[in-house]
């Protein structure tokens, strides 16, 4: 028995012409890409590519924020010391801004602006 594989000539030649067939079908299949693209009114695209933008950001947002949260879990003390600080953080911040009825009112009317300034 040999380990020449009589059908292997068969395989270089089919290749070849595969090759040829291959460039040719690429070639067909870019030119009617062309024709596509040459039909679309690309005037409109802005507000299309600023949206594709945004969603982008906001996936690859999603991901970091992902990858900082599964790094910050990977310790055990640390989640619990963040949510200590949280804690601590909010209870100054309420300290300082609602133990009177004017700090109140001040952050009521802080919000309100806010509200109108980005809702209308």
């Amino acid at each position: 028995m040999s380990d020449v594989n009589p059908d292997s000539k068969d395989e270089s030649k089919t290749g070849k012409t595969e090759g040829v067939n291959f460039s040719e079908r690429y070639s067909d299949v870019m030119g009617k890409v062309n024709e596509s693209l040459s039909k679309i009114d690309w005037t409109q695209m802005g507000k299309y590519g600023k949206a594709a933008g945004i969603i982008a950001v906001v996936v690859l947002a999603q991901v970091l924020i992902k990858v900082v949260i599964d790094t910050v879990n990977f310790f055990p003390i640390l989640p619990g010391l963040l949510e200590l600080l949280g804690i601590v953080v909010l209870g100054q911040w309420s300290w300082q801004n609602l133990t009177t009825s004017e700090k109140r009112t001040a952050v009521f009317d802080k919000v309100q602006n806010l509200k109108k300034e980005y809702l209308g």
